[in-house]
């Protein structure tokens, strides 16, 4: 069992990206520019972006975060949202999910101009990764790819299947694991919470991808021998014995599971690293306008 460290491909990633914001400097070139919308003060939210922010200063790029109250209308938000859209200056754009009941999430995600959708959720920019033409992959589902590659790990002809079907991570992830391309080539089975024989499918996976927010849900009778597990899952779980009066628990009961695998990731450690790196190299890519 080998595992995938976000933490230090992480660490290698963020050094890549800031010797090119370095170059662009000397250059004389413009800094990308990140823009993060906040709504409310949901404890997960602020630690998501709070660590958005602080890699992006880290890597030398430029940061902003507009706040709302939970209060916030609809209307509202969307005019702040083409507001950033029209300003040259900011490069890529977020809104931090999930909001508030009462705006549509696909509303606020169709408003983003899809040159600075950076996280992916644009329908524009899903469309185009379906086809294949270059597009802002999905943060999370990124972040994965690039820990396949950064590890080696084969993928053609292999039988790759995911756990959720959410559009910002299980969807992605099933699309890309099945594209004529490394990594891909999979024969990829999407799986969610009506799929009957569920853990016999899982234990079929060659890679599999648990994605579904259910701490500890992927057991070991789950998993074959020498299986790819990668785990999304990061959910806040009860515990007494620390601190916070909480501890980070992923998707695949990691100790019984471990064991079993060729390759897996731990959690915390892993993959939410990598979707932040993604974010930042999206973020590169929107201030060089190499996709739009």
């Amino acid at each position: 069992m080998q595992l995938l460290d976000g933490k230090f491909l992480s660490a290698q990633i963020k050094q890549e990206i800031a010797a090119e914001v370095a170059q662009i400097k000397e250059q004389g070139g413009k800094i990308p520019h990140l823009v993060a919308i906040l709504v409310g003060n949901k404890g997960a939210s602020e630690t998501y972006v709070a660590s958005k922010m602080k890699n992006c200063e880290e890597v030398g790029m430029h940061s902003t975060l507009i706040r709302f109250d939970p209060s916030v209308t609809e209307d509202e938000l969307l005019d702040k949202v083409r507001e950033v859209n029209e300003n040259p200056d900011m490069d890529g754009l977020i809104v931090q999910l999930p909001l508030p009941d009462h705006i549509n999430p696909d509303r606020v995600m169709e408003t983003i101009n899809p040159a600075k959708d950076v996280d992916g959720f644009h329908p524009i920019n899903i469309g185009r990764m379906a086809k294949g033409l270059p597009a802002y992959i999905s943060a999370t589902p990124q972040g994965v790819l690039e820990m396949i590659k950064r590890y080696d790990i084969k993928t053609a002809g292999k039988h790759c299947v995911v756990v959720g079907r959410s559009q910002i991570v299980g969807l992605p992830m099933s699309i890309l694991m099945q594209r004529n391309t490394y990594p891909g080539n999979c024969t990829v089975t999407i799986t969610h919470s009506r799929t009957q024989n569920l853990a016999e499918i899982c234990r079929s996976a060659d890679i599999l991808v648990a994605a579904l927010g259910k701490p500890e849900f992927v057991t070991a009778d789950m998993v074959k021998e020498g299986a790819v597990v990668i785990d999304v899952g990061l959910e806040r779980v009860p515990d007494a014995s620390k601190k916070s009066g909480f501890s980070l628990k992923g998707d695949v009961k990691f100790d019984e599971v471990a064991p079993k695998t060729s390759f897996i990731t731990p959690v915390p450690g892993g993959v939410g690293l990598m979707t932040i790196c993604s974010l930042m190299q999206n973020t590169l890519k929107a201030a060089r306008g190499e996709i739009y």
